[in-house]
């Protein structure tokens, strides 16, 4: 089987991650793989780093028909057997009506949990024989838009386990993030825009430094919201306690040195620093969302507080800061919870299973 893989995506965030593992993980099981990628994206060196099949071919976005005429013919000149579109920019929209158009066989990974129009969702999503949920969340927010239930399937982000240093060395970071020994770290690992939240940590910080002086905030990534939170952690005098750090692709070897991973954001599809930060064996805070409810078991390996209340973030941070013993005993579950329930190897099955599935009833 032949599968062509399709991430417009720029940058590599959670979503290109799990796209990277993916095709590598069906190379090693001797599926033929081909990723479709913009030129010079960060995809593209990772990919190719990696030993992937890559093309490049440029993409400007959902009103690019050129993109999507060529999409369609390379599907057609590689004899793919089905293509596997990833990305909501070009290649869910008008990648999806010219490979449907062609006649090759198209399914497509839905990782946003936001809402459209009906009828404009409908349309969107025509051309797919199966649209993959990452998480249940996203299956009820595309059901509720109209998409056939059945045409749904689940399968959640993986984590490599053997990606995320168990025991790495965290003198060598704090030194490169001038921590202090005594300091207590928190890392939030997103976007930095509006949804996730980062407002709202900053909001509970000058009361916990109050409290707790050596807490120390690293933002890890990047966005448009960074020169307004720079000036927001400014105006609350708490900028000597934040770092932005910006975004980082060697997340994996120092995560399991933070203290504390808390992921403020006010909708979530599931959230892959999330399950990363359990698979190191950090505790995780967040909002009680759907998505973030699937990441994180309240009481078991994290912590979840109504969204927007502040009161309640600040009364967890300092629960979680004072109890060591329950952040220990949080974070070991929580890796187990990512071994037993979200591995390469659960991901992969269920995404081999799907392909055949869809290839056998288009023959």
């Amino acid at each position: 089987m032949k599968i062509m893989h399709v991430e417009t995506g720029r940058h590599f965030y959670g979503g290109a991650q799990q796209v990277v593992w993916l095709v590598r993980g069906l190379d090693a099981r001797g599926l033929s793989n081909l990723l479709v990628c913009p030129p010079q994206s960060a995809i593209d060196s990772v990919a190719r780093d990696a030993g992937l099949n890559v093309h490049n071919l440029a993409c400007g976005g959902d009103l690019d028909l050129v993109f999507a005429w060529r999409l369609a013919r390379l599907a057609s000149r590689e004899k793919v057997d089905l293509v596997h579109c990833h990305s909501r920019r070009g290649a869910d929209f008008l990648g999806g009506q010219a490979l449907g158009m062609s006649g090759i066989p198209a399914v497509l990974s839905r990782r946003v949990d936001s809402v459209e129009p009906g009828a404009l969702a409908r349309w969107r999503f025509r051309p797919f024989r199966k649209i993959i949920a990452i998480s249940e969340t996203i299956r009820s927010v595309l059901v509720a838009m109209g998409v056939d239930r059945e045409r749904v399937m689940v399968i959640r982000s993986a984590v490599d386990l053997d990606a995320v240093k168990r025991h790495p060395d965290c003198a060598v970071f704090r030194r490169e993030f001038d921590l202090d020994e005594r300091d207590f770290v928190i890392a939030v690992v997103a976007q930095l825009i509006p949804r996730k939240g980062h407002k709202y940590l900053f909001d509970v910080v000058p009361k916990l430094l109050d409290s707790y002086p050596q807490l120390r905030v690293i933002l890890f990534g990047s966005g448009p919201d960074e020169a307004h939170l720079q000036a927001l952690a400014d105006k609350l005098r708490i900028a000597h306690a934040i770092q932005f750090a910006g975004f980082r692709d060697d997340l994996d070897d120092f995560l399991g040195c933070i203290d504390l991973l808390v992921h403020p954001a006010t909708r979530e599809g599931l959230g892959v620093a999330m399950l990363k930060a359990a698979a190191a064996g950090v505790p995780v805070l967040a909002f009680d969302t759907a998505g973030s409810r699937e990441a994180v078991l309240h009481g078991k390996t994290g912590v979840l507080v109504p969204v927007d209340n502040l009161d309640m973030l600040h009364k967890a941070i300092t629960l979680l800061i004072d109890e060591s013993d329950m952040r220990l005993e949080l974070g070991q579950t929580g890796r187990q919870r990512m071994k037993d329930e979200f591995s390469l190897d659960t991901m992969l099955d269920k995404h081999i299973e799907l392909y055949r599935s869809v290839v056998n009833d288009s023959r």
